[in-house]
């Protein structure tokens, strides 16, 4: 499947003397992913400010399968897509291919692509994009900027891909203290990152700027319960549904979460819908089905068309990261949870990202990860309490009216870029 041609410069595309601004992500539009979406829109609201250009790779998220093309204008941005295997992701043999071939287009693009005085945004995912969009910037005399969506090694050491003291960390903390030193600034998306990125640039005096993620508020809304198609489809609209929406991978705490399902099995009232894919989900299917667990239905990612409708399904959202993830990453889904005004039940460690946001705006309720009795007894204590669910449902949404908006976003970026 191929996306329109439009190599065409659209007439209002500016071309003149601003500064270029190159944005470098793995995934960008027509992806709707997370990080591409993200990224895409980011990109078109400096359009203004910047002449910018996108290096990125074609679809493999959730647009897998669409063939881009390898040079088109998208709302005043120029987009450049660079070859590389677009293998399945969830084999980590294949996901390791995408990232090298990726990486190796990336860099000789950029070689030839970047000149003195650009500035240059990539994001930190795959892991060794910002090494090669740095190398490329530094040969060709340009400023980069790293993006900080998840912090390395430190998600590998939490979901048990390698050990804190091993060679693999050494090496790796080796090269990211040379990649933060010759950076032009750091970009976080959490609090909690901002202090883990501040211990390991320690001596360097980086500029380490927190701008958070946002809600899509013009297309997320609050609906009626009552009212939600998916809830009745599924034959579940009088039960009291906890939500997982979201990516189903090696940092996610679902294990708990079907712990609780297996004690509440037999309860009648409450029901958890999981939507989405990744590396677990296949283990979810087989407890699922294993434990016979009649209160639990597993469904297929939905477009981010579709977030109105299925993130309104529920009467509580699930957010869950498994334990030393404090610093490491923050989930972006929490945003778009705020705009529905749903409270949500964080799975969390203390002063992370995540945990500050459910406490400070009063939006419901944070268990640490990995202990499944704790939050069986936040589940059935939330059940209990019904009543105080419509005033967390005000605060969620003001939240995200009030703090986590685009143009907040962008605001910032632009003067950290300016």
């Amino acid at each position: 499947m191929n996306t329109p041609n439009s190599d065409e410069i659209h007439p209002n595309f500016n071309t003149g003397n601003m500064r270029r601004l190159w944005v470098v992500s793995e995934l960008y539009y027509p992806e709707e992913t997370s990080t591409g979406y993200y990224l895409t829109r980011i990109a078109e609201g400096l359009t203004n400010d910047f002449e910018v250009k996108v290096l990125c790779g074609q679809p493999n998220y959730s647009a897998r399968g669409t063939r881009s093309p390898k040079r088109e204008i998208h709302k005043n941005v120029e987009i450049r897509r660079v070859w590389g295997t677009t293998l399945d992701k969830n084999i980590i043999i294949y996901r390791l291919v995408n990232m090298l071939t990726l990486s190796f287009g990336i860099f000789w693009k950029a070689l030839i692509n970047f000149r003195k005085g650009d500035r240059v945004l990539v994001v930190t995912t795959p892991p060794s994009l910002p090494f090669v969009s740095a190398l490329a910037a530094i040969l060709r005399g340009a400023d980069y900027l790293l993006l900080i969506h998840d912090n390395y090694p430190e998600i590998l050491i939490a979901v048990g891909k390698t050990e804190e003291n091993s060679l693999f960390v050494r090496v790796m903390d080796f090269f990211n203290r040379r990649l933060y030193k010759y950076a032009h600034k750091i970009i976080v998306v959490g609090r909690d990152m901002r202090e883990l990125v501040k211990k390991k640039t320690h001596g360097l005096e980086k500029e380490i700027e927190y701008i958070p993620n946002w809600a899509e508020l013009e297309q997320v809304k609050p609906l009626s319960r009552d009212d939600n198609q998916l809830l009745k489809d599924l034959g579940i609209s009088k039960k009291f549904v906890f939500l997982y929406a979201g990516n189903m991978g090696h940092p996610n705490d679902l294990e708990s979460i079907i712990y609780c399902a297996d004690q509440l099995k037999n309860d009648g009232e409450i029901h958890f819908l999981f939507i989405g894919t990744g590396v677990k989900r296949k283990w979810l299917e087989r407890e699922v089905s294993a434990g016979n667990l009649g209160n639990v239905t597993i469904l297929q990612p939905r477009p981010r068309s579709e977030q109105n409708v299925f993130l309104n399904a529920c009467d509580v959202a699930l957010v869950s990261l498994v334990k030393k993830m404090h610093g490491v990453s923050m989930p972006s889904r929490t945003y778009n949870i705020l705009a529905v005004g749903k409270p949500i039940l964080a799975l969390a460690e203390n002063d992370s990202e995540l945990a500050q946001v459910v406490n400070e705006e009063k939006i419901g309720w944070v268990v640490p990860p990995e202990e499944p009795e704790k939050l069986l007894q936040a589940v059935q204590q939330i059940r209990r309490n019904y009543d105080k669910l419509p005033a967390m449902e005000n605060r969620s949404r003001n939240s995200a009216l009030e703090k986590y908006t685009l143009k907040s976003a962008i605001d910032k970026y632009r003067n950290c870029l300016k």
